[in-house]
């Protein structure tokens, strides 16, 4: 219960401080900024990690949790558990995000600015950097560690900066449904599900084609 807990608190941080830091943007007419929007996904990824890493692991995303398991580095019977408890912490944040900036016309949602299609590769390709790393500094599923840290929250926080403003840089299925949910904008929504999970499964087999000799043993 402990991790499901953790997910839960974490996944609602990320929600919270990142999509919170969009609405906040456009209600204040731009005091945040793009580059203050990438950097508080990156710096409360970062914090989460910390705070709760050595508990549940840290993933706070869906496509994270199935790409650990596609690894056989997570149980298959924790994969709903994680799942539900980072679904719930995400809609809690955007409902209460919806309660405190009601007069908002975002709440951080995820949508494209161009085709959905240059969206959906792109945010596949954001997706096997973020997993790609995400696999490479954990230890098991556990992101833990001085690197493991600075080197997701880096990698959030660079491919929010330079994709953002095409596809809002999700890269997570979880931070974009409960926005679009809440928002009542599901347009495109199945890109953002779809595209993380195949990224982060792609991630996964180039990391076990790397280090193909060493998980043999």
């Amino acid at each position: 219960m402990s991790r499901y807990i953790s997910e839960f608190i974490g996944t609602f941080a990320l929600v919270f401080c990142g999509t919170g830091a969009i609405i906040i943007d456009q209600v204040s007419g731009g005091a945040v900024t793009h580059v203050g929007i990438a950097m508080t996904f990156g710096l409360i990824v970062s914090a989460m990690i910390y705070a709760v890493g050595e508990v549940s692991g840290a993933h706070f995303n869906p496509a994270v949790t199935i790409g650990f398991w596609v690894a056989k580095r997570f149980p298959k019977r924790e994969i709903l558990p994680y799942l539900a408890a980072q679904l719930l912490g995400a809609f809690l944040a955007s409902i209460i995000l919806r309660f405190l900036f009601s007069d908002a016309t975002t709440m951080g949602e995820t949508l494209p600015a161009g085709s959905v299609m240059q969206t959906f590769i792109l945010e596949i390709i954001l997706t096997y950097f973020l997993m790609f790393v995400i696999i490479n500094v954990a230890t098991g599923s556990k992101e833990q560690g001085a690197i493991a840290g600075i080197a997701i929250g880096m990698v959030v926080m660079l491919e929010a900066l330079f994709a953002g403003p095409i596809t809002g840089a999700s890269m997570n299925p979880a931070r974009s449904i409960a926005p679009a949910v809440i928002a009542m904008n599901l347009e495109h929504i199945w890109a953002y599900i779809l595209a993380p999970i195949i990224g982060s499964i792609m991630a996964v087999w180039s990391w076990q084609l790397i280090h193909q000799k060493s998980l043999s043993k």
